[in-house]
């Protein structure tokens, strides 16, 4: 599907393209760092790595983007570590060594670069109690899942994933990882739940359109949208999961983020008005209300992280 202008109807579409990765990437972390701070979340992933000594941890990270989820835990997991970052989208593979080179530089971490790691390159990077040997690869998850190979996967990662895939698609994965003893950590999975302050009287009806659109075909079958966290935990029970969740929720407060409150109006607009043209006059006058008043709004919007291990 073509992708439709504004940064969040093309998530809700076609995936992500780098601008809107970098403009939703400080509310990402905001909400990972409170998600993974949660007490729960927090001792369930400590008591799974405590129990994961040995080899060096081997970690997939499905759609990995701008390696988000190799930033936000190489840290945390702490010790030897080998990164397998997947992706489609031939561009944010590329630009994925210069993006952990510089998050190398920022904190003092040492990065090598590897050339020929994988199909799409790769690097090597040592920080305060852990190295992390990462390699890149093109694959489309949506055809290649079957077949790809996740036996020496430890972990397996994403972010932003969950909601764009089918129910599926998605049973398929927690199978293969519950066959292979795989841990697995989805992270920024939303689930529906988004507010303004203050309110409109049309947000409800926006919304609502939205959240049907996000559930059309993403190339994976028909997208779970915000339906995804109840079914995520469900299949992990099925499958014999022990599951942890908190909320990491996006607050877009658009005195101080002007620009990315103005593209999930302009995103939210635009899916709204495909999911129903005859609301077009009603989204448009709702759109305009809301650019006109982005300095005094703030805007939440409800994700969840899921960690989830073998009993």
């Amino acid at each position: 599907m073509k992708p439709a202008p504004g940064p969040a109807a093309a998530e809700a579409t076609t995936g992500f393209s780098a601008e809107w990765l970098t403009l939703r990437e400080p509310f990402d972390q905001a909400a990972r760092n409170t998600a993974l701070a949660q007490p729960g979340l927090a001792a369930h992933l400590e008591r799974w790595r405590l129990a994961a000594t040995g080899a060096p941890l081997e970690v997939l990270d499905l759609a990995c983007g701008h390696g988000a989820n190799l930033r936000a835990l190489a840290l945390r997991l702490g010790g030897p570590q080998r990164w397998r970052l997947v992706d489609n989208d031939a561009a944010l593979l590329a630009a994925l060594p210069p993006v952990l080179a510089g998050w190398c530089r920022q904190h003092g971490y040492r990065f090598t670069p590897t050339e020929g790691a994988g199909n799409a390159g790769g690097c090597h990077i040592a920080g305060p109690g852990f190295t992390a040997q990462v390699v890149c690869e093109r694959i489309d998850l949506a055809q290649a899942l079957p077949s790809m190979d996740l036996a020496a996967a430890r972990l397996i990662t994403s972010s932003a994933l969950l909601d764009l895939v089918s129910a599926a698609w998605l049973q398929g994965l927690v199978q293969r990882a519950r066959d292979t003893g795989a841990a697995l950590l989805w992270a920024l999975t939303v689930d529906g739940r988004t507010s303004w302050a203050p309110a409109d009287p049309d947000d409800e009806t926006v919304h609502r359109l939205f959240s049907r659109h996000q559930q059309r075909d993403k190339g994976f079958g028909p997208a779970l949208g915000v339906q995804a966290p109840a079914m995520a935990l469900q299949l992990l029970a099925s499958a014999g999961y022990q599951a942890t969740q908190a909320p990491s929720d996006w607050l877009i407060d658009g005195a101080s983020a002007p620009a990315m409150q103005r593209a999930m109006i302009d995103g939210i607009s635009t899916a709204a008005q495909q999911q129903d043209p005859a609301a077009l006059p009603l989204v448009r006058a709702w759109q305009a209300r809301r650019q006109a008043t982005i300095g005094g709004c703030c805007l939440a919007v409800g994700h969840v992280d899921i960690l989830a291990t073998l009993r």
